[in-house]
């Protein structure tokens, strides 16, 4: 089982992805880069919604235990 130090830690390729994507938004005005921080976390929502539902599906948490009438 990996260290909690190593969880957070990013790997050779992430780096390199990291380092484009500072790049590439380095280029944008402040107009582009507030649209796309909204859009950005637009989507970290989206994703932490599609977790929740699929660890309450994994863990059995999503049915009730009382029928629907």
């Amino acid at each position: 089982m990996k260290q909690q130090s190593e969880i957070g830690k990013l790997s050779m390729e992430q780096q390199f992805q990291l380092r484009r994507f500072s790049d590439q938004v380095g280029n944008l005005s402040k107009e582009q880069a507030q649209e796309f921080l909204v859009e950005l976390y637009k989507h970290m929502l989206s994703k932490e919604n599609f977790y929740k539902h699929f660890l309450k599906q994994e863990w059995g948490l999503d049915s009730s235990p009382f029928p629907a009438a």
